[in-house]
């Protein structure tokens, strides 16, 4: 859809840390690093608390505050900090680490996706042309030179032309799968579908990084969750006349409300661990509320070493390409989800939280030995949906772009979405990927 995943993602505004976009520019990105993105950042949003070092006003994409504080959340946060873990009130301040409330990419309270943000504002130039409902079929080539793109809109096969050049915006699953029916990849891979090679690239595709998440689901004392309000007719309409009216409610916030950055490993130097805490609950996402009260929360390793790929099932396009996410596949990451299952129970177990809680549904009584907790997360860690890094920037044998974006061999091609990262940043990723859009057209804009 138009505005890509920020149209249905869970609105939560998180950029990342530092030494992720440092480590950026360590892997051959000049331009990269935290203090060469902090203004692409600052420059993109409109925060509603004003503009300061950090973050930057008068921009398309609103980040706005809850409408309102939730009893769970506050007692999750005061539970939080009984444990050590402090309060931060901005977690794209000057530190990330500690427990509060998430920002949210919210304009008085509906969502601001990018379509909203950029595309709506824009949609009246004479130089911009919007195509729906049109599949892009391929890039087209003369020699190493992107020239256009074929689409299918209708049955028909149409074609732009580009006089310049083709960005490629397709995220981190499509972007790649592109490139590789237009003939760019691993070479050996390719002539198995017999796709004629315009460059080897053996990179496209492969690092495939993604955020996996283990939820620790707990049923309240008192009917105060969201599961109460919309297994309610009565609540549901209540809410959706709040919304109308006040555009304040259940139905403005995010699918984490509180969250918490913390060290759950002994040599952690930095956060490792991401909490996103959820006022309702549900097997895994989009599967319906339980009819319980219950809330949820969520961990997810923030930097997992597993990496995983993108394969091609044929030629034709509108077949979906194969996700092999290797979850779990490298050493470590399995321990990191472990001990944050372990914190979670800590900080439920804990006033206040400890006296809104009835009984712990999930993992329920499974154990707190590392074999029960293991068992558990491999048997119910489902994807938190941020995968990156298909098309990675970098200077070495397996980068798919450089730093100014641009497809390694191929000229007036560039791609300018998730795919590029390198590694994965350490939060929800559609801040980081707003700032690659920024930078990105403003590396395009130079080159005109």
């Amino acid at each position: 859809m138009l505005g890509g995943s920020g149209s249905v993602n869970g609105l939560v505004h998180i950029r990342g840390q530092r030494e992720d976009f440092d480590g950026w520019a360590a892997q051959g990105n000049p331009g990269w690093g935290y203090d060469d993105l902090l203004p692409y950042f600052c420059k993109s949003e409109h925060q509603v608390r004003g503009a300061d070092a950090f973050h930057g006003s008068g921009g398309p994409l609103w980040v706005s505050d809850l409408s309102e504080h939730h009893p769970l959340c506050e007692a999750f946060i005061a539970s939080a900090g009984r444990l050590g873990i402090a309060h931060n009130p901005d977690f794209n301040g000057e530190r990330q680490e500690g427990a509060g409330y998430f920002q949210l990419t919210t304009r008085r309270g509906m969502r601001c996706s990018p379509a909203s943000a950029y595309l709506r504002p824009a949609r009246m130039r004479r130089n911009l042309s919007v195509i729906t409902r049109a599949l892009a079929r391929r890039v087209l080539f003369q020699g190493r030179r992107a020239v256009g793109v074929e689409y299918e809109t209708g049955g028909e096969i149409q074609v732009a032309r580009a006089r310049r050049e083709v960005l490629l915006s397709g995220g981190a699953i499509n972007s790649p799968q592109l490139l590789m029916l237009s003939g760019i990849g691993d070479a050996a891979r390719l002539a198995r579908f017999g796709i004629a090679p315009v460059v080897h690239l053996p990179g496209v595709g492969r690092n495939l990084q993604d955020h996996l998440q283990a939820r620790v689901v707990f049923k309240a004392t008192r009917a105060i969750t969201y599961n109460d309000v919309f297994n309610s007719p009565l609540r549901t309409l209540q809410a959706g006349l709040q919304w109308a009216l006040l555009r304040r409610g259940p139905l403005t916030v995010s699918a984490g409300q509180a969250g918490a950055f913390v060290r759950v490993m002994p040599d952690a130097e930095r956060p490792d661990v991401q909490f996103h805490f959820i006022t309702f609950s549900a097997d895994r996402p989009g599967a319906g509320l339980h009819k319980f009260s219950g809330f949820t929360a969520s961990v997810c390793q923030l930097r997992p070493a597993s990496r995983g790929h993108i394969e091609l099932v044929g030629i034709d396009p509108r077949s979906a390409p194969r996700i092999y996410a290797n979850y779990l596949s490298a050493p470590g990451d399995l321990e990191v989800l472990r001990e944050a299952v372990r914190l979670a129970r800590r900080i439920a177990h804990t006033t206040p939280l400890a006296d809104l809680i009835a009984e712990e549904v999930s993992p329920g009584a499974v154990g707190n030995d590392d074999a029960a907790l293991d068992a558990f997360v491999r048997s119910t860690a489902v994807t938190i949906f941020h995968p990156v890094g298909t098309c990675a920037m970098g200077s070495g044998e397996d980068a798919v772009v450089d730093h100014l974006l641009r497809v390694r061999g191929i000229e007036s091609l560039r791609v300018i979405d998730a795919s590029i990262m390198p590694t994965l940043v350490s939060g929800n990723t559609n801040a980081a990927a707003v700032a690659i859009g920024e930078k990105g057209a403003e590396l395009v804009l130079a080159a005109a």
